[in-house]
């Protein structure tokens, strides 16, 4: 072994060990000072509580007796009939993926929950800055940092200890993968990101069509494997979970009040429109998307082009979903800073405007939330500012570049 290769490998042991150091300090403060005092996280508490009672009593997770356990955690109680009854309502194999928490008690499971969140979200701008080729300066890069944890958006993932942030590293993963060639790598996360299938159902099969025009079969081949592996291993331990989940999903309506920011629009702020002018707009941005499709399959994972088509395919996928929650929005960092890389290549003293940026998104979210939260629920209007910027960005980015063309380094300094 040569000199250089023998000092890369120990600089990488260096690298991991301060990694898991860290984040083991984190896991320790975040329980001492918040979970261990202040339990909350009701939606990561769900998931966990199914999947313990499953890993510790054999329990279906779906079932009247989880969901009592799951009600009794938050409330104390059973819940009341205008409360969220928090059901499992994820996919069987996210017991897998929470195995390793089961063990444990709720408040050092949520801790390494909000520490996983709190290095996804962070890892994930990251690589978002590395897949769209947008160099900062330390400085810039520090104020990305914070703003991957302060942003409205991403706050609200940490405190309601959503999977919304994982699946974002996911879905930022994959790109990333396929832009290296890591095609199996690329299959694996993507079939990850079908925990939470909202976030995904659309970007799922973009990315099939693209990696049938690109033939990409070891890409296609690790998405269909692991797919199998999850679903196989979920049906040999509970034959019908699927039935119990659809069942679950499809009760999720009776208990929240809001839909997509289409429905928003269309049944709050423009009621005239109703479930007609709901169901039209949606049908045109599906359209729209899939008149667009048609280029995926000759869009190289390395050009703008394939970032566009995939923003636009986040993009759409929030705005149309029967269900969606603002949370989810972390997956719109993707196209967010696709728009960001090419403003910056068109302004003077673009590093400015992108700290700029970063000060009156953080204040200007958390002020709108502070002025029009309605007891503990966010106010609908809350649902809108982040597509409505991105779909005038997007479009924009469209009409002022060139994205069937190879992505080009920006930096800013």
């Amino acid at each position: 072994m040569t000199s250089s290769r023998l000092w890369l490998r120990r600089d990488l042991v260096l690298v991991a060990f301060l990694f898991v150091l860290l984040f083991a300090l984190d896991v320790y403060a975040v329980h001492s000072v918040f979970t261990s005092r202040y339990p909350g996280a009701n939606d990561f508490f769900s998931r966990w509580k199914g999947a313990q009672v499953f890993w510790k009593e054999g329990l279906d997770p779906y079932s009247d007796e989880a969901t009592l356990a799951i009600q009794e955690g938050i409330y104390g109680r059973s819940a009341q009939p205008d409360e969220d009854p928090g059901p499992f309502a994820y996919p069987f194999y996210t017991v897998f993926l929470l195995a390793p928490l089961a063990p444990l008690s709720y408040a050092w499971a949520e801790a390494v929950w909000l520490v996983i969140l709190q290095f996804s979200l962070v890892g994930g701008v990251l690589l978002c800055l590395m897949l769209v080729d947008l160099r900062l300066s330390r400085g810039l890069m520090v104020m990305t940092a914070l703003w991957g944890v302060a942003f409205y958006h991403s706050a609200r993932t940490m405190l309601l200890g959503q999977f919304a942030g994982l699946v974002f590293l996911w879905v930022v993963g994959t790109l990333w993968a396929l832009r290296k060639d890591r095609y199996v790598v690329a299959g694996v996360l993507l079939a990850l990101t079908t925990i939470k299938p909202q976030m995904s159902f659309l970007l799922i099969p973009a990315l099939l069509i693209w990696g049938v025009g690109q033939r990409r079969w070891r890409f296609l081949g690790s998405f269909a494997g692991t797919m199998a592996l999850l679903l196989g291993a979920s049906f040999f331990l509970l034959p019908a979970w699927l039935g119990e989940f659809v069942a679950q999903v499809l009760r999720y309506p009776s208990y929240t009040a809001i839909g997509s920011p289409i429905w928003i629009v269309t049944h709050l702020y423009l009621p005239f429109l109703g479930t007609p002018g709901e169901v039209a707009l949606s049908a045109l941005f599906l359209l729209y998307l899939l008149v667009e499709w048609r280029h995926l399959p000759r869009a190289a994972a390395t050009s703008d082009l394939f970032l566009w088509l995939l923003g636009l395919t986040l993009l759409v996928t929030n705005l149309v979903a029967l269900r969606t929650a603002t949370t989810n929005y972390t997956v719109l960092y993707i196209p967010l800073f696709f728009i960001l890389k090419v403003a910056a290549g068109r302004l003077p003293r673009a590093s400015f405007w992108l700290a700029l940026f970063y000060i009156f998104g953080v204040v200007g979210l958390w002020a709108l939330f502070l002025t029009t939260v309605q007891g503990d629920y966010e106010n609908p209007i809350m649902y809108l500012p982040l597509p409505s910027v991105l779909l005038l960005g997007i479009l924009w980015a469209k009409a002022v570049s060139n994205p069937a063309s190879a992505g080009q380094q920006t930096r800013m300094g």
